[in-house]
């Protein structure tokens, strides 16, 4: 992308986060992602004035000098985007590709975690991961992920969500908030397993995003469609309405699948489609996520 045109575009989806993070979301993201709580941070010797539940009695025991345990609060999170940059990702029939719209998600919970004090962190896949950004503070940071997202040119085109989980779980060693954000139109049975695994490790919850031309075709005649990952292509009669009922049947099936999927590995689903307004799909999980935490 020309220069002036990527800066002008990371400006505009910048504006448009910010704008939502201020607006509505900033209170809901602090009240549902809250830090670990008190941590362990060193033991020292007693000094008047120190609570005597804090006493280490085994270094007391050990040293015959009182010795407490003090802990500071671990508040700060650190939040990961691992983002499908997949070929399937640059189709949308309504407003946006579903790709922008991945973008703007991003950008609308990268904003939200800076404003809270959290680190973000950035994780491209296709086939293969393609680019980690390691989490960090700060809106610069965040303009550099939005810039990645917005800019970034994969090499492959295929999906493997599987090997990005097990990338995540060997560079994200502490528990982290981990938004997937994908279309999910590989089989569910190539990421189970790495998929349950990261959701013991982490915070993770999946974003799926689809469009209304995955589950509907118009009665257009013949039309020759093409899978854009594979390549593959062939001549559909869309006049058909065994053809249109059969393709809608299937899509909806894909979708019940991933719905069972994540809610029998308790992973939190935010299902987005390209034909709304995302910002109440995710509204909505924050109200959902709240009313849990009661």
């Amino acid at each position: 992308m020309d220069p002036k045109e990527l800066l002008k575009k990371v400006r505009a989806i910048q504006i448009k986060a910010s704008r939502m993070v201020d607006d509505v979301l900033a209170g809901e993201y602090s009240s549902v992602f809250k830090g670990r709580g008190m941590e362990f941070d060193e033991v020292r010797q007693y000094v008047p004035g120190d609570e005597i539940r804090t006493i280490d009695w085994n270094v007391t025991a050990r040293t015959g000098i009182p010795h407490v345990k003090r802990f500071v609060e671990e508040r700060e999170l650190t939040v990961v985007l691992l983002v499908d940059q997949s070929s399937s990702g640059r189709f949308g029939t309504v407003r946006q590709l579903k790709s922008e719209v991945a973008a703007e998600i991003c950008a609308l919970l990268a904003f939200s975690a800076i404003k809270n004090h959290d680190k973000v962190g950035l994780i491209l896949f296709t086939g293969q991961v393609e680019k980690y950004v390691p989490p960090k503070k700060g809106k610069r940071h965040v303009l550099r992920v939005i810039r990645e997202l917005v800019d970034f040119q994969p090499r492959g085109g295929a999906t493997d969500i599987g090997a990005a989980l097990e990338y995540l779980n060997r560079v994200v060693r502490k528990r982290a908030v981990v938004f997937l954000v994908s279309d999910f139109l590989a089989p569910a049975a190539s990421f189970e397993r790495p998929l349950k695994l990261a959701g013991r490790r982490h915070d993770l919850i999946a974003i799926s995003i689809g469009d209304p031309r995955e589950v509907e075709l118009p009665s257009l005649g013949l039309l020759e469609l093409e899978d854009i990952e594979t390549g593959e292509s062939r001549v559909v009669d869309t006049g058909s309405l065994r053809i249109r009922s059969g393709y809608r049947d299937q899509g909806r099936a894909a979708a019940d699948e991933r719905r069972g999927l994540f809610r029998r590995i308790d992973v939190d689903q935010i299902a987005v489609d390209t034909d709304r307004p995302y910002l109440e799909s995710v509204l909505r999980f924050f109200k959902m996520r709240e009313r849990r935490l009661r």
